[in-house]
């Protein structure tokens, strides 16, 4: 089995959606994503908090079996968003963003975490990613996200980082906004050509759909009744894929199509709750039986 060493925020977060809301709950890109890829495989996480950070959640992310031992602790307070849901569940609308610790946060990565098999880099400065890269010997795979505020403000960076590495996850507005085009097809064809080897595009509630040469891959989000909070769910995807290429060291086509199942599943359960609370209570049988409900949903027959 293979390790993920994921590098990115770790928050509080205070979201009202239309089923709810919560106040200062566990939240940010390398929590979702840990938690996600720690029922596959070994997971590392390079992270920084304030103070503030309370010791249950540490032993929430240690039982999980997630090594914390890159978490940096600095005096002040630890990052926090704020921000609100309408019934377009697709697009959160930010209220309030406090970057506190996670302004000036520059990563160290451990002596012990420095040859990971994968690496992701979440949503961070893209000079903070190429600092990271540099830390590490070169993983199997690296996987990145961006942001609209990286592609707007740091764009020739971000390209820089861009060319080393293999995968970029990123939503469907931010792959318009970095390829300069409404099609998503035009827009991979040229982002593809700029150096990663596989671009995957999260869609929300429409699912998501991966890039790779000339071939194209889609997959439909999870039907659900109710999703009371889609605060993490691009991570946690990020995350089950990642987590489950990780334990299986299986990067052909076949294996990467049946890891984005894997991470549209860890998706579906994550927004059935807020924050980390389903998660929490969910079981490996659990993952497995909705995998099985995926490929039935897509299943269906060549033409005679």
């Amino acid at each position: 089995m293979g390790r993920l060493l994921v590098v990115g925020s770790v928050a509080f977060d205070t979201v009202r959606t239309p089923f709810g809301e919560a106040t200062d709950v566990l939240g940010g890109s390398a929590v979702y994503c840990s938690t996600a890829a720690s029922f596959f495989a070994g997971v590392n996480m390079v992270a920084v908090v304030g103070e503030d950070f309370p010791d249950e959640h540490l032993a929430f992310l240690k039982s999980r079996g997630v090594d914390v031992s890159g978490l940096e602790r600095r005096q002040g307070r630890t990052f926090r968003w704020r921000g609100e849901y309408t019934y377009a569940l697709n697009e959160a609308h930010t209220l309030e963003t406090q970057l506190n610790v996670l302004e000036s946060f520059r990563p160290k990565v451990p002596e012990s975490y420095r040859n990971p098999d994968l690496l992701f880099l979440g949503n961070i400065d893209p000079d903070v990613q190429t600092a990271v890269l540099r830390q590490v010997a070169r993983p199997r795979l690296v996987a990145c996200d961006t942001m609209n505020f990286w592609i707007e403000g740091k764009r020739d960076a971000l390209w820089a980082v861009l060319r080393d590495v293999d995968v970029l996850v990123i939503n469907d507005a931010e792959a318009r906004a970095l390829g300069g085009d409404s099609n998503l097809v035009k827009v991979a064809k040229d982002i593809l050509s700029r150096g990663p080897r596989r671009l995957i595009v999260k869609r929300g509630e429409y699912g998501a759909l991966m890039f790779h040469g000339t071939q194209v891959f889609g997959t439909p989000a999870f039907p659900l009744e109710q999703v009371p909070d889609p605060t993490g769910a691009g991570d946690a995807f990020t995350g089950g894929w990642m987590g489950y290429l990780a334990s299986t060291g299986d990067f052909s086509e076949t294996g990467f199509r049946r890891a984005i199942i894997f991470g549209s599943v860890m998706a579906s359960f994550t927004v059935e709750a807020f924050s980390l609370d389903r998660l929490r209570t969910l079981h490996y049988k659990d993952i497995e039986s909705r995998f099985r409900e995926f490929k039935r949903l897509t299943h269906f027959e060549e033409i005679s």
